[in-house]
Formats: structure tokens, C-alpha cells, sequence
């Protein structure tokens, strides 16, 4: 886990908000082999009263933790018990150790790629815990089926969501499954509250580049 809690020069009696973030190449290039999201930087030119955790994933695990129902292909299937250790065990920890505002409108959760699956997953497991998501090029199309009966099962959804991808990440159902998420979603409240926010980049590809470009923007709109 690493860990950024920049230094909150303002009245010890306010309190910062958190961000969960589902990626192991936000912080530092030195510790990616493709790259990162400049998230630090991009926090302390913005000023930002905030805590960002971000989780690592378990090597030759990562797709069993960040998928929450099993791919005929490749597997996987956990992302229960992954959620279960962030809800139960990581937040209430961040929660006891350092200032956070512990209500739902304050804790947030992003992520990309699989990060960006298990990010929607949680919000429609635990909406009383994560009142908003970044989520960035989910890799809806491993579970597409159940993602969706899942989503219709919620009778509402009130968390704010910042949905973004490329037009161009190799994968020819990307932008689709995202229009269908998106439907499905604005279903699910009134478009008046303007709870959701997509971003299709033009020539976006499936990287740190278009993740790290659309970080600020995702922060600034959720937060």
C-alpha cells in the first residue's frame, strides 16, 4: 500500500477527505514498468486537502481480486473479499490514524483498467460507504452480463461518477459497454442532479498517459 497525505496546512479542527485509488502506478515511475499518474504532483499544484490511498494488487492475483464474478477464460472471481478488506480492515485504519471525514460524500474510490471495474463494482456493493468514483476505462467486457444485472438490481444510485476512456485502447467494445454502463446508470437518478460525468478522449489509448492527463479533471469534477 502507498500512501500520500500531503501536508494540511490549514485549522486542525477541519478535516481531510479521502481518495481510494485502485492502482499501482500513480505515486512513482521508479516502482511502474509503464509509467504513472503523477498523482502527488498533480494533488500539490491543485492544493488539495487530501488523503489518497493507493492499493497495489497481488501480482499473479490481480485478476482474481479486481473481478468480481469468474471469466470463463481467465478466471478470477474475489473482488469480494478485496472490498471487504478496504471497507472493514484499510478505511477504518486510515480512519483511526489520520483526520478523514468518514461520511459517504467524502470517501472516494478510483481506479483504470481493472482498477476502473472493481472501482464500479464498489459502488454498487457499498453505496453507503463511496459517494463518488473515478472510473477509467473499466474493463467492463469481462464481465458484461453480470455487471448489468447487477446494476439493474439498484433501484437508485446516487453516487457521483466520473466515467473516461480513449476511443482508441484496442479494444473494439470498449466505448460501447461504457454507453450501456452509462444508460444503465442514468436510470437510476434524475439527470437534473448532474451526477454523472463522461470523458471519451479522442486517439486515447489504454495507458498511464491518458489516465495520468485525465486525472485532474476526474479530481476536480468529483471532489
Amino acid at each position: 500500500m502507498d500512501l500520500f497525505a500531503k501536508e494540511l496546512r490549514f485549522d486542525p479542527k477541519e478535516i481531510s477527505c479521502d481518495l481510494y485509488a485502485r492502482c499501482e502506478n500513480i505515486f512513482d515511475a521508479k516502482t511502474s514498468y509503464v509509467g504513472e499518474w503523477n498523482v502527488d504532483e498533480k494533488l500539490d499544484s491543485l492544493n488539495a486537502q487530501v488523503i489518497v490511498v493507493g492499493i497495489e494488487h497481488g501480482n499473479e492475483k490481480r485478476i482474481a481480486e479486481l473481478t468480481p464474478y469468474k471469466n470463463a477464460k481467465y478466471g478470477g472471481g474475489n473482488a469480494d473479499n478485496y472490498l471487504d478488506f478496504i471497507v472493514n480492515t484499510l478505511k477504518p485504519e486510515i480512519d483511526k490514524k489520520y483526520r478523514t471525514k468518514t461520511n459517504t460524500r467524502n470517501t472516494r474510490i478510483m481506479g483504470s483498467s481493472l482498477g476502473g471495474l472493481i472501482s464500479y463494482y464498489s459502488i454498487l456493493k457499498y453505496p453507503e460507504v463511496f459517494g463518488k468514483a473515478g472510473i477509467f476505462s473499466s474493463s467492463f467486457w469481462l464481465n458484461p452480463k453480470e455487471i448489468i444485472e447487477l446494476t439493474n438490481t439498484i433501484p437508485k444510485l446516487k453516487t457521483k461518477i466520473y466515467f473516461l476512456c480513449g476511443d482508441n485502447e484496442g479494444d473494439a467494445d470498449m466505448i460501447t459497454d461504457l454507453n450501456k454502463i452509462d444508460d444503465l446508470v442514468s436510470e437510476k437518478r434524475c439527470e437534473c442532479k448532474k451526477l454523472t460525468k463522461k470523458k471519451i478522449v479522442k486517439d486515447g489509448q489504454h495507458n498511464e498517459k491518458l489516465w495520468r492527463d485525465g486525472f485532474a479533471n476526474a479530481y476536480l469534477w468529483l471532489f
